[in-house]
C-alpha cells in the first residue's frame, strides 16, 4: 500500500516535472511566435505605407509641367479666359497629391521635398494672381510673358523635379526594407535554432519533432510573405502602363483623324484596343507564347505609325511554340527598352526583330535591335544588376523586373541574357521552360 501511493506520487512528480518542461519549451516558443508575428505585422504595415506612398506619388501628371505651362500661355494670350482654363483643376489634383503623401512617409528628406513642393505650389498660385491682376490692363502682355517664361516654367521645372525625386527615393526604401525583410528571415531563422538546440538539450526524442512542428509553419509563412510581398511590387510595377505611351497613341490618332487617315485610325484604335485587352487577360499572370506575341505585335504597330521614318520591325517565331507559358507582358518591355534606348538614340533608325523556337530542354526566345547599343562599361552594369538585384531606376529596371518575374515563376535557371556592342545593336534572349499553357495552375 505504502509502495503503490509512493509510486503514485512519483508518477505524479514525473508528470508534474513533464508538465513544467512543456511550460518551459511552451514560454519561448510563444515569445519566438509574438516576435515573429509582430516582426512580420510590422515589416508589412510598413512596406503597405510604402508601396501606398509609390502609388499616390504616381497619380501626380506625368505632363504637369507641359500641361501647365501651356494652360498658362493659353491664358496670357488671351485664347482662354480664367473661367475656362484647366489651371485650377491642375494646381488643385497637384496639391491633393501632395497632401496625400503626407500621410505616409516618414523619411525626413521627403518631408522636406513635399514641404518644397507646397511652397512651389503657393508660388505658382501666386504668379497667377499676379497674371490675372495684369490682364486687366492692356498694357501689361509683356509682364505677363516675363511672368511666364522667368517664373511660371523655372517653378514647374522645380516642382516636377521635386516629385521624381520623391518617387525615386521612395521605390529605393523598398529595396532596403526588402533587404531588411531578408536580415529579418535570417534572424527568425538563428532564433529557431537556437531553441532548437534549447529543447534537444532538455528531451532528446521529443526535440526531433517538436522544434520542427513550431518552427516549420513559421518559417513557411516567413518564406510566403517574402514571395508575396515581391509579386505585389512586382505586380503593381507592371499594372502601371507607361501614361506616355497611351497620351502619345491618343496624340497621335487625333492627328491622324485631323488629315483625314481614315485607315491609319481605324488601324491604331484597333491596335490600341488589342494591346489593351491582352495586358488585362482576366487577370492572368501566366499566358501563351501566342497571345504574348499578340500583346507585342499590337504595342510595335502603334509605334510603327508613330514613327514610321525610323522604325521597322520583324516578328519570326515558330508557331510549334505558340502553346508554351510565359508571364504576361513579358516581351513588350523588352522592345520598348529596344526602341526607346537603341533605335531612337541612333541616327537613321533602324529594325527590331523578335525570333523564337524550342530546343531540347527550353523555349528560346530573342529581341533583337540594330540600335545604338552599349559600351562594355554600361553592358557591365546591366548585366550586374539583373545578378545582383540592384536596378537602375533607368532601363535596368525594365529588364530586372522581366527577370525576376521570370525567375519567380519558373526558377533561377530561366531569365534573360543581354549582349551589346556600340553601334551594333542590342540582344535579349528569354530563356523559358517548356510548360504547356493548359498545365499551369491558374
Amino acid at each position: 500500500m505504502i509502495f503503490g501511493k509512493r509510486a503514485k506520487k512519483q508518477d505524479y512528480q514525473l508528470a508534474s516535472k513533464i508538465r513544467i518542461s512543456y511550460f518551459v519549451l511552451l514560454i519561448p516558443n510563444i515569445l519566438f511566435m509574438i516576435y515573429t508575428f509582430h516582426s512580420l505585422w510590422m515589416t508589412n504595415e510598413r512596406y503597405k505605407d510604402m508601396l501606398s506612398s509609390v502609388v499616390t506619388a504616381s497619380e501626380f501628371s506625368l505632363d504637369f509641367k507641359e500641361d501647365f505651362d501651356y494652360e498658362t500661355y493659353l491664358l496670357i494670350v488671351g485664347n482662354v479666359t480664367w473661367e475656362d482654363s484647366d489651371l485650377p483643376r491642375l494646381l488643385s489634383d497637384a496639391r491633393g497629391v501632395v497632401e496625400g503623401l503626407k500621410d505616409y512617409t516618414d523619411n525626413h528628406d521627403n518631408q522636406k521635398r513635399l514641404a518644397s513642393a507646397e511652397k512651389y505650389l503657393n508660388n505658382l498660385e501666386t504668379y497667377m494672381d499676379r497674371i490675372k491682376d495684369n490682364q486687366q490692363y492692356e498694357n501689361r502682355y509683356e509682364d505677363n510673358m516675363l511672368i511666364w517664361e522667368n517664373d511660371v516654367q523655372i517653378v514647374t521645372s522645380l516642382l516636377q523635379e521635386t516629385i521624381n525625386e520623391y518617387i525615386y527615393y521612395e521605390n529605393k526604401q523598398l529595396q532596403v526594407t526588402e533587404a531588411e525583410n531578408r536580415a529579418m528571415f535570417l534572424r527568425t531563422l538563428e532564433i529557431s535554432i537556437a531553441i532548437f538546440v534549447f529543447i534537444l538539450t532538455c528531451i532528446v526524442l521529443m526535440s526531433l519533432w517538436m522544434p520542427l512542428l513550431i518552427t516549420r509553419p513559421i518559417e513557411e509563412q516567413v518564406k510566403e510573405e517574402q514571395k508575396q510581398l515581391r509579386k505585389a511590387e512586382f505586380e503593381l510595377l507592371q499594372a502601371q502602363i507607361n501614361p506616355h505611351f497611351l497620351y502619345n497613341t491618343l496624340d497621335a490618332i487625333v492627328w491622324s483623324a485631323e488629315a483625314g487617315n481614315q485607315k491609319q485610325v481605324v488601324s491604331m484604335v484597333g491596335s490600341l484596343s488589342d494591346f489593351f485587352r491582352t495586358s488585362l487577360n482576366k487577370g492572368k499572370e501566366i499566358v501563351s507564347i501566342k497571345e504574348e506575341l499578340q500583346h507585342v505585335t499590337s504595342y510595335l504597330e502603334i509605334q510603327q505609325i508613330r514613327y514610321q521614318d525610323i522604325l521597322t520591325y520583324e516578328i519570326n517565331v515558330t508557331k510549334d511554340i505558340y502553346n508554351y507559358s510565359i508571364p504576361k507582358i513579358t516581351i513588350q518591355p523588352i522592345v520598348e527598352n529596344a526602341l526607346y534606348h537603341g533605335i531612337k538614340n541612333r541616327r537613321g533608325g533602324g529594325k527590331i526583330s523578335i525570333t523564337g523556337a524550342e530546343s531540347k530542354d527550353y523555349i528560346i526566345i530573342q529581341v533583337r535591335d540594330d540600335g545604338a547599343g552599349m559600351d562594355e562599361r554600361r553592358l557591365a552594369e546591366v548585366r550586374n544588376g539583373l545578378i545582383h538585384d540592384n536596378p537602375d531606376k533607368s532601363i535596368i529596371y525594365g529588364l530586372y523586373n522581366v527577370n525576376e518575374r521570370i525567375r519567380l515563376n519558373f526558377g533561377d535557371e530561366y531569365g534573360i541574357s543581354i549582349d551589346s556592342a556600340p553601334e551594333k545593336g542590342t540582344d535579349v534572349i528569354i530563356k523559358l521552360p517548356k510548360i504547356l499553357t493548359e498545365n499551369v495552375k491558374k
